[in-house]
């Protein structure tokens, strides 16, 4: 037997299932054996500007509030607009930015708020913001309403992709810049989804349009539906495991928006946090997807893959670093 015989790996015979969009289970297992302490070793492929980060659990959300706040205060101070795509999860910095703001005073006047995305029903209409599933809630919820009303950023600069807007979207995005030469957003934030989607373009996407790489990589915004993987983690994380509930469709953003913006700020906290930010262990959902993204191919079947071309940030939360183990617990 091999030295390095893993049997939660090297026990597995079998292909993955079919309604996957990626299907390479040489790959899948090669990932899945890379241990904490290599994770954070940028691929040889890897633009040289993108780096790879671990933080402890304690001070995940604070460094990703500091890093929103740093950029805000930094385009204040040289008075420029501060243009940024911002994602629903992860939430607790929100919470935490906007007592930084409050705290030390400081307006947000010049932020441009664009949601990555939001979600539709099943004809695409668009999702009621009332209720608390939406993503217009949720941000009103953690953020937008725990700033002073002084300190708030104006309604007309607060975006969320709609049925009223979707064809526009990216163009909204660089007009707010209002600098010359400005291809899209200052930053882009996100993190990975369990299928590897950035905003909600899911894996089965590029197939679907009939896209190879190239192609792919100019999308634009659209409505689209969900890979089956995205439907289960929404269920599972935001839902109670009320799959029935989570909506069909979502207007989102896209790789061409990712890939308009000065920088990507990309931000991994799958670990089995509670509703208040606390970590209660149990299931680490995104420790395979964020080595699959990282150190697997570069492919529209993998759409987080492409993070690792641009300059950016991409920070894992510590459980997710810890080593993969296959343990059933339900």
């Amino acid at each position: 037997m091999a030295k390095d015989f893993n049997p939660d790996i090297d026990l597995i015979k079998f292909q993955p299932a079919e309604f996957l969009a990626f299907r390479d289970m040489e790959v899948c297992k090669r990932v899945a054996r890379i241990k904490k302490e290599d994770i954070a070793k940028p691929p040889k492929e890897a633009h040289p500007d993108f780096k790879i980060r671990v933080l402890p659990v304690k001070e995940f959300h604070f460094h990703m509030a500091l890093d929103m706040f740093v950029r805000i205060k930094k385009a204040l101070d040289e008075g420029k607009q501060f243009v940024g795509v911002f994602p629903t999860g992860p939430i607790f910095q929100y919470q935490m930015l906007a007592e930084m703001a409050n705290a030390l005073n400081i307006p947000m006047k010049h932020v441009h708020y664009f949601s990555m995305d939001e979600y539709a029903d099943e004809n695409g209409k668009d999702i009621d913001p009332k209720w608390p599933g939406s993503f217009h809630y949720t941000i009103d919820k953690h953020f937008i309403s725990r700033l002073r009303p002084e300190l708030r950023i104006p309604e007309n600069q607060i975006h969320f992709p709609s049925s009223k807007n979707i064809d526009v979207y990216d163009e909204m995005i660089a007009d707010a810049r209002k600098e010359p030469g400005a291809k899209g957003a200052n930053i882009i934030y996100g993190g990975t989804g369990l299928s590897g989607h950035l905003s909600f373009w899911d894996p089965h996407l590029g197939k679907k349009y009939g896209l190879n790489l190239e192609e792919w990589k100019k999308a634009k915004p659209r409505l689209v539906d969900f890979h089956p993987i995205s439907t289960i983690q929404m269920a599972v994380t935001d839902m109670s495991g009320s799959w029935a509930f989570v909506p069909p469709k979502a207007y989102t953003s896209s790789p061409s928006t990712l890939l308009a913006a000065d920088y990507v700020s990309w931000w991994n906290d799958g670990c089995g946090l509670t509703a208040d930010g606390s970590y209660a262990g149990g299931i680490t959902w995104q420790k395979f997807i964020v080595r699959l993204a990282l150190h697997g191919p570069v492919n529209t079947e993998v759409p987080c893959s492409i993070l690792k071309t641009v300059p950016g940030d991409f920070v894992i939360i510590e459980p997710l670093a810890e080593d993969l183990k296959i343990e059933l617990t339900a």
